[in-house]
């Protein structure tokens, strides 16, 4: 399955459409807002079934607590270890900020306390466990850079 979804990503993941000008009005921001998430979601797809070829079994996707902000995006087993993964994708051109570098403190914090509560929720309290990021980065026409880095950060980091 990821042949088939690494070969319809061979030429980018974003959709169709451009970014709009400065000062763009409120329909523009809401159709790059709109292309940012079908975006997002493309990303994740992708990362689902790239980390399934690398031997990950997933067992949750977009896990979020209600009444909390934020989500996991996936979550799954590389062996015996349980990876709570966040998916980063970036398209376009701008060689200075790496999506990886979008997982910011606030973003770990989040990441970790929703962990724990997972943990707790579905029994696993005794699971060893890591954060991995999988960071994306997709230009128009050429297939998507993947890099992941296991074990990025940890609970007190």
């Amino acid at each position: 399955m990821f042949g088939l979804v690494s070969f319809a990503s061979r030429r980018g993941i974003r959709g169709a459409g451009g970014d709009a000008p400065p000062g763009e009005s409120q329909i523009a921001a809401a159709q790059r807002k709109h292309r940012a998430r079908s975006t997002g979601i493309r990303g994740e797809t992708f990362a689902y079934w790239y980390l399934r070829r690398h031997g990950y079994v997933i067992i949750a996707s977009n896990y979020a607590v209600p009444g909390w902000r934020g989500e996991i995006d996936l979550i799954g087993f590389d062996g015996p270890v349980l990876a709570f993964v966040e998916v980063k994708t970036r398209t376009g051109s701008d060689k200075i900020a790496l999506p990886e570098n979008k997982v910011d403190a606030e973003k770990r914090r989040s990441v970790s306390r929703m962990a724990r509560r997972y943990l707790r929720e579905f029994g696993r309290a005794r699971t060893p466990y890591r954060f991995d990021i999988l960071a994306i980065e997709s230009r128009t026409g050429q297939k998507p850079l993947v890099r992941l880095h296991k074990g990025a950060f940890s609970e007190h980091s």
